[in-house]
């Protein structure tokens, strides 16, 4: 009588090890978030000269429902810090944005697309989506 209760109770043990993990599995899964699918590309010479024409173009998407997207070129170079170049217009799919500039001297600019979306098209505050890598360029 007394192993039949020892291998009872291992059994019930094990049991619930078991229902225990299967639990934990499933809150874990329950919290993890869901990423939509999307990205942002750019592209930029690697090399300039000083005042000849620098074109930087980016495109992006992003299958967020709900959201109109609207994709940003920043630059930062010679101090001056990260600021918008320039900005498409917000629409839904496919968003695509060029910037044509000039350097007045030597030195490294740095380019990034930020892909926003907006609720709205007058939307104050957009929700950042997806960045894409720095890009540099090197002015001579």
């Amino acid at each position: 009588m007394t192993r039949t209760k020892k291998t009872g109770m291992k059994a019930r043990g094990g049991r619930v090890a078991v229902i225990g993990a299967l639990g934990l599995a499933s809150v874990t899964l329950a919290a993890a978030p869901a990423f939509a699918k999307g990205g942002v590309g750019i592209t930029a010479p690697h090399t300039a000269h000083v005042g000849k024409t620098i074109t930087v173009t980016a495109h992006g998407t992003d299958d967020s429902a709900g959201y109109l997207h609207q994709l940003c070129l920043e630059e930062n170079g010679f101090g001056e810090g990260w600021h918008q170049e320039n900005c498409s217009a917000p629409a839904k799919g496919d968003a695509r944005v060029t910037a044509h500039g000039t350097s007045a001297r030597r030195g490294d600019l740095k380019f990034r697309a930020v892909l926003y979306g907006l609720t709205s098209k007058h939307d104050h505050h957009p929700v950042r989506l997806h960045g894409s890598e720095v890009v540099t360029v090197h002015v001579r």
